[in-house]
């Protein structure tokens, strides 16, 4: 048996760096306020459906959706923020504190052509931001992820971003757009033909090398932005420049979301190839309104985790975890007083193994020095009858000898 195409395992010899990185994000979403949320994998599917955009690639071909016992269409998840929304607005949170700060970990699942970097079950690291429409949020959003890339030594990264306006000033552009792919409707692809009329903004994200070269001169958001749009951002880069935070103004960067306004950004790395983001975020200040809340402005990243593995995994190998000692027990009783001694020594939080097969000594040392044990206890039948154990330093070979009445954690 194999796993299904698109999917993994992650073994023990990797999960020193997802566990790393977990932590370093935890302690800094904590530190600026962040609650940890957990959602379900499975939701009504009209929820993606309304939230992401019907015209979008991740509704239209990547979802896992099916019908169960009742007939009722549910998906897989594939992404997060939809469903922090919805948690929002059905449990009221609004109602006792419109500001809330929300952070998750967990796998996201879409149907795409798996490559390096891309799965179809893939995790993400996400943050939420509710009730906030400050360009300062913007700004620190993106500062935040700056600083947990700095702290986990990533190097080499660029910050995209760019300003998608609001429903003021977007109508405006949209006519621009529109007019300028009715030029270059013979160089597109049927998929950006098809979305014309749907959603014209979402070919500018097209991969197609071809609508690619077509649409090199569209149409700028950033030429329609509205006075309070145009304001916005130019608080969020004055904000950034004085922060050290390095970026680029990229306005071809419209993000693979329906739902996004104003600021849009991507973390990006020539690491893993033409799959260069390991980051990417937005404000969505109509979402919550548009799944049943009140008018609530919001904003919020996703980390691809995979892919920030990867970039981790060529920088620097994979962090064992110390084991603080290994246990040499030769003979029946040294095995059954060694296996009590390990689980009191765990308990206490010490790291032990031991071996019940009956290897010899050497074999048993030779594991020890692979486990990359810090010490070794040598218990035997001869020291057993001289109430003595062996304590070797793995690192210097110094071996002492010493009392059972020695060892206070038996």
């Amino acid at each position: 048996m194999q796993t299904i195409r698109g999917f993994r395992d992650i073994l023990p010899e990797t999960i020193s760096l997802w566990q790393k990185v977990e932590k370093e994000a935890t302690q800094l979403f904590e530190a600026f306020g962040f609650k940890e949320i957990r959602i379900p994998v499975l939701e009504k599917t009209e929820l993606f459906a309304r939230s992401i955009g019907e015209a979008t690639d991740i509704v239209e071909k990547e979802m896992y959706t099916f019908a169960d016992r009742k007939g009722d269409k549910l998906t897989l998840r594939p992404e997060a923020t939809a469903s922090i929304v919805r948690s929002y607005v059905q449990h009221k949170m609004y109602a006792s504190d419109p500001v809330r700060k929300f952070f998750m970990t967990g796998p996201m699942f879409r149907r795409e052509r798996p490559q390096k970097g891309r799965y179809r079950q893939f995790y993400q690291i996400d943050a939420e931001v509710f009730g906030i429409d400050s360009p300062y949020m913007d700004s620190q959003l993106i500062f935040i992820l700056h600083e947990l890339f700095k702290r986990l030594g990533l190097t080499g990264l660029s910050a995209h971003i760019n300003s998608l306006g609001c429903p003021e000033c977007r109508p405006s552009f949209q006519s621009a757009l529109l007019k300028f792919l009715e030029s270059r409707k013979d160089r597109l692809c049927e998929n950006c033909l098809r979305r014309m009329d749907k959603n014209p903004l979402r070919i500018l994200d097209c991969k197609m090398s071809e609508c690619k070269d077509a649409l090199t001169d569209a149409p700028s958001t950033l030429d329609h932005l509205c006075p309070v749009c145009k304001d916005h951002f130019e608080t969020v880069k004055r904000t950034l420049e004085t922060q050290g935070v390095d970026f680029m103004v990229d306005k071809t960067l419209v993000r693979g979301l329906d739902y996004y306004t104003r600021t849009a950004w991507e973390i990006q790395t020539t690491t893993l190839g033409a799959q260069s983001s390991v980051a990417g975020g937005g404000r969505y200040d109509g979402l919550v309104a548009e799944l049943g809340g009140p008018p609530t402005p919001a904003i919020g990243f996703a980390i691809g985790f995979d892919r920030l593995v990867e970039v981790l995994e060529q920088m620097e190998a994979p962090l064992e975890p110390p084991l603080d000692l290994f246990i040499v027990s030769l003979g029946d009783a040294a095995v059954e007083k060694a296996y009590f001694w390990s689980c009191e020594l765990n308990r206490k939080g010490v790291s032990t193994e031991l071996d019940f097969r009956g290897k010899s000594m050497k074999a048993l040392m030779k594991r020890a020095d692979k486990l990359k044990a810090g010490h070794v206890l040598i218990a035997g039948e001869n020291e057993l009858a001289q109430n003595t154990v062996l304590l070797r330093n793995m690192a210097t070979t110094e071996q002492v000898s010493l009392t059972l009445d020695h060892l206070v954690w038996i």
